[in-house]
């Protein structure tokens, strides 16, 4: 049974969405200020954490900012801050989706199962991957660059990871998204695609401004480049 943390101070929401959750099987802990969330967190306890932006005593960014100081666990804010450049602080700081009020409940469950999903997956694995100094380790889920350790949150990884599996291969943002996301609809904007991009090339590239990791090819997409054939 996966557990999520649910930090939420919206009474009639977090009924709902609990009884929501429950039904799919999910174990639901939650919290309604950021003082009983610090108190409540516990790293590898949770398997996601929901979080809303407007707390009474704090934000959903400066707890998310704490999380990712000692944990991958996939975050989703859940919020009514529909301003881009609330999401892109979202996702900037770590988070792995944004969604906000109001929403559809079959989006939100459907964008949860996604995250949890592809957690999962990218764990499983027992391969280590290797090309343009950057290793891959798919047990650990962890990512180094010249034996340095990189902090990625697992949307980072996970795009790290479509890369450098299809070496010099160009992806539109639809495949990308398609494939990072696993949804049957583009619940993922482009402009959140845009901000992972330039997030992971500042933790990859040698020059982010001037990338030759991860290119852009113009009209087109994306793609690894890569000068040499891949280690498996």
């Amino acid at each position: 049974m996966k557990h999520i943390f649910f930090v939420e101070d919206d009474l009639s929401l977090i009924s709902g969405l609990t009884y929501a959750l429950k039904k799919e099987g999910y174990e639901v802990e939650n919290a309604r200020t950021m003082a009983e969330a610090e108190t409540l967190w516990t790293a590898g306890k949770y398997d996601l954490v929901i979080l809303d932006v407007a707390l009474p005593d704090g934000t959903g960014f400066a707890l998310c900012e704490k999380i990712r100081q000692t944990s991958k666990v996939p975050i989703m804010f859940l919020t009514a801050a529909d301003e881009e450049t609330d999401m892109i602080m979202g996702l900037d700081i770590g988070a792995d989706d944004y969604i906000t009020k109001p929403f559809k409940l079959a989006v939100f469950l459907s964008r949860i199962h996604a995250l949890l999903r592809r957690s999962e997956n990218f764990m499983k694995a027992g391969e280590e991957l290797s090309a343009n100094g950057i290793t891959l380790n798919f047990r650990s889920g962890e990512a180094r660059k010249e034996g340095v350790k990189l902090e990625l949150t697992s949307g980072e990884y996970r795009l790290l990871k479509l890369f450098m599996e299809n070496p010099d291969r160009v992806f539109s943002a639809e495949q990308i998204l398609a494939a990072l996301w696993d949804c049957e609809e583009n619940f993922i904007e482009n402009k959140t695609l845009a901000v992972y991009i330039r997030r992971l090339r500042i933790k990859i590239e040698d020059d982010p401004g001037a990338p030759e990791k991860i290119v852009t090819v113009r009209g087109m997409g994306y793609k690894w480049c890569t000068g040499h054939k891949m280690e498996k």
